[in-house]
């Protein structure tokens, strides 16, 4: 069965989705939810959003999607035991700790991996089977074929996005919103900066886009549309067709799911006649649009994907102004699609951008109209001036706006649940009602009266008929209505209201019936309960960490080494575009193991189909080589790696290691080192800190990776990317993105092709280095890839000298760290947190 999952913000978008063929929904409760700015449900509400689904046969899925912290575990169990007991179909999580407490607390609950767990490989698909997940809904940028391999080859049902807005970079993976303003994508805070403007510049803060024809926009896609996609979809095995907008406003929702699901129900019962109308493309367009694009399903379209010119929606597009009057403030439009009164236009004008105007009275050759074809010219005052040529586009359609409304502002629902009933009335005998409905649910209900002789109006079928089809808000409607009167019989009105009211209530309980779970003793849990039992505490004093420095070329590890590093982080994504040979990999680790260091060996954040195989040969070499452990990027990878390699595993910060349960859930998963989520303060990774079995890491020195992206800005404009073969514009020069506010981001690519932006701002711990230490951090990291070798040289010394003299440090002693540290640096999280 093919599942249209739509999604609902507020109690008018649920049933807006409902009404519009929606099978199933996805919301949230007032925590722990992934769009924490939507209005949302308040737990009365959720009971009601539930029953309301289930009557006319709609799952709800609630998201739990964020990453939790150990203080909100307790908050977050009785939630989940809430959801559990109020019948919710299944929750969507990111954190794989909130996984570990679901299946402990909660075991029946189904439960489906959010795309912000970055599943983008069929390995990743395998370990969550494994681990008792249901679903996984893949990452946006899965190509067809990508996806296809993924469903051929697991019984796990696969749920794909098909509509609404993309993100820029890999869910899961993006902490720019974080990093600038603490407001963090992974705990429903987005700020979404890859809406704002920016630009592509050189060292000397030059727009190297200028000739380019390029917006101002750079980070921001337009939006997925894949009505014409919906046979190759079906086809992969796609069990859920996602549509997103959990922020968008009801009529949104309706329109959306009724295209849809009239566009899966057309391919189910003909694929081959499958057509997609203009106007259901254009309604999509209508009701909000970016422009549209099909992301990375058939190919990388490169700035064919973005919407650079406008970050929101631009409407349909309805003609041009033939003529302006200027004393009158009249514009003039030929109008290439029709235009009525009410509906809302935006001029967009070469100078001051964009004038909006709401129709409220128009005319046609001199005469008053309430509406204009496509080809006339319609006259319409303005507030500001516009010029003759300016585009018009039309950003509200009155008409379209009150079809849609009509599936949740209408009294009675708009689609009904068929309903048989069955009247029987003799005297001496109770009325007696019995009611199936088209799933075959059923109810019988009798009156308290019993039926008497009529002395002057006796029943007729008529009479009930009129009582008995009166179901007026309910979701029912009646299909057949059989009465049997036998003989002159008489029963009051009233009598027939209640007995109807009461077996449409039996009928109501017989549907949400299958629905129901027995209750839970509601039972208070911490983080603690969730651990297993061989902690070690970290109680036997302070210990001095290892210094980690991740580098990427030899030359960086030699200078790390002789600056003092205890440990080598080398492999993975490199920045200067090439391949890591196997012979490097070999000099890297003979040298660092010369040294009597330790060195870890990188893989990849992001594995797709296509690289799969070489980094099972990279895995393989490294069993070979035998470095001190492996690095693990994403849940693929450490599938994979358990077969392959019997080194020892070390889990990076993309794996959002947030919780205890997560450290706990990852050690038993044989992973034996981790690097903390950079979105942890202080006061958190002490809490995580006091009591583990496995080292702990925290990044403290560096460009910190904000966002990695299939998408990449410099191939895009610079490259040719998407109208032929990238020209590696990449290689010719340093690359940074120009915000708002003039901060400079970096701008790098990986050997894959994939973008990576840097923080504007080089993270720097040194006045605080002997804190780690104290509370009982095993490692400190210092991220080189971006630093040049003298640079990463001299922090390296300074972070060795800081672990090996502590308070005693000169810079410290004497408070001269203002001396080494530039201006241009960041704290990151360690002292505010995140929101």
């Amino acid at each position: 069965m093919i599942e249209l999952l739509a999604p609902v913000g507020s109690r008018e978008a649920l049933i807006a989705a409902v009404e519009g063929g929606a099978d199933a929904v996805y919301l949230a409760g007032k925590m722990f939810g992934a769009r924490a700015s939507a209005p949302n449900f308040t737990d009365e509400e959720l009971i009601e959003a539930v029953n309301l689904a289930h009557l006319r046969s709609v799952k709800v899925y609630v998201t739990v999607n964020t990453l939790v912290d150990n203080g909100e575990i307790p908050a977050l169990s009785l939630y989940l035991q809430y959801l559990y007991r109020i019948s919710v179909d299944a929750i969507i999580v990111q954190d794989i700790g909130v996984f570990k407490i679901a299946k402990q607390i909660i075991p029946a609950m189904p439960i489906h991996a959010s795309t912000q767990m970055t599943v983008h490989n069929l390995e990743g698909v395998e370990l969550l089977t494994e681990l008792g997940f249901q679903r996984v809904v893949v990452s946006r940028e899965l190509s067809m074929d990508d996806i296809q391999h993924i469903c051929k080859n697991t019984a796990t049902e696969i749920e794909a996005f098909v509509h609404g807005a993309l993100c820029i970079s890999y869910s899961g993976q993006c902490l720019m919103s974080s990093m600038i303003g603490g407001r963090s994508g992974n705990r429903g805070r987005c700020a979404q900066p890859c809406r704002l403007p920016y630009t592509l510049v050189d060292e000397k803060g030059n727009d190297l886009l200028l000739d380019a024809d390029a917006g101002e926009y750079l980070l921001s896609p337009k939006d997925l549309n894949t009505l014409e996609l919906i046979p190759e979809l079906i086809q992969a095995g796609v069990t859920s067709f996602k549509i997103e907008g959990r922020m968008k406003r009801p009529e949104y929702v309706a329109v959306v799911v009724d295209t849809y699901r009239r566009a899966i129900d057309a391919c189910l019962v003909n694929p081959d006649a499958y057509v997609v109308a203009e106007q259901e493309q254009k309604e999509l367009a209508q009701i909000f649009n970016r422009e549209f694009t099909t992301a990375y399903l058939k190919t990388h379209q490169g700035r064919k994907m973005m919407s650079d010119r406008r970050p929101n929606n631009r409407g349909v597009r309805i003609g041009r102004v033939s003529d302006y009057q200027h004393q009158e403030r009249v514009a003039t439009i030929k109008l290439d699609e029709p235009l009525y009164i009410n509906d809302i236009v935006d001029f967009w004008v070469k100078i001051g951008g964009r004038v909006s105007v709401t129709v409220s009275s128009m005319m046609v050759n001199g005469q008053k109209v309430t509406s204009a074809p496509a080809g006339a010219e319609v006259a319409i005052h303005v507030h500001a001036p516009v010029r003759i040529n300016d585009r018009v586009f039309k950003v509200f359609d009155a008409g379209l706006m009150e079809r849609a409304r009509s599936f949740f502002t209408e009294p009675n629902a708009v689609k009904r649940v068929a309903v048989d009933i069955k009247v029987t009335v003799q005297e001496g005998q109770p009325l007696e009602i019995s009611i199936q409905d088209k799933d075959g649910f059923c109810s019988r209900a009798r009156t308290s009266f019993i039926a008497q002789r009529a002395i002057k109006r006796p029943l007729t079928s008529e009479v009930i008929a009129k009582q008995v089809e009166r179901l007026g808000s309910t979701i029912f409607s009646v299909n057949t209505l059989e009465c049997n009167i036998i003989g002159e019989v008489m029963v009051p009105i009233s009598e027939i209201n209640d007995v109807r009211r009461r077996a449409i209530e039996e009928l109501e309980q017989a549907r949400l019936m299958p629905f129901q779970r027995e209750d839970l003793s509601r039972k208070k849990y911490v983080a603690r309960d969730f651990l297993s039992s061989n902690i070690i505490r970290n109680k036997a004093g302070v210990q001095q960490p290892l210094l980690v420095v991740n580098a990427d070329t030899i030359d960086k590890i030699k200078v790390s080494l002789e600056s003092g590093a205890d440990c080598i982080m080398f492999g993975g994504e490199t920045f200067d575009h090439k391949m890591i040979t196997p012979e490097t990999y070999g000099r890297a680790v003979a040298m660092v193991h010369e040294y009597g260091k330790q060195i870890i060996l990188n893989t990849p954040r992001i594995i797709k189909k296509w690289q799969m195989d070489e980094v099972k040969r990279e895995l393989a070499l490294f069993e070979e080589l035998q470095p001190d452990a492996v690095a693990i990027s994403n849940l693929g990878t450490l599938h994979i790696a358990k077969k392959i390699t019997n080194l020892p595993l070390h889990g990076d910060y993309s794996l959002n290691i947030y919780n205890d349960v997560s450290i706990d859930f990852l050690a038993a998963q044989g992973i034996s080192s981790m690097t903390l989520s950079p979105e942890l303060n202080f006061s958190q990774i002490e809490e995580l800190a006091s009591e583990q079995k496995v080292a702990l890491e925290c990044l403290v020195h560096g460009y910190v990776t904000l966002m990695v992206s299939e998408y990449c800005a410099i191939g895009s404009y610079l490259g040719k990317l998407g109208t032929g073969k990238c020209n590696q514009a990449c290689l010719r020069r340093d690359y940074w993105l120009n915000d708002r506010k003039n901060e400079r981001f970096p701008v790098v690519t990986d050997q894959y092709c994939r973008m990576h932006i840097l923080n504007a701002k080089e993270l720097s711990m040194l006045p605080h280095v002997p804190r780690f230490g104290l509370i009982g951090i095993k490692r400190i990291r210092i991220e080189g890839k971006k630093s040049t070798v003298d640079h990463l040289g001299r922090i390296s010394k300074l972070y060795r000298e800081l672990l090996d003299q502590g308070e005693d440090h000169p810079l410290l002693a004497q408070d001269k760290m203002k001396t080494v540290e530039h201006e241009d640096i960041t704290r990151g999280h360690y002292f505010r947190g995140v929101l």
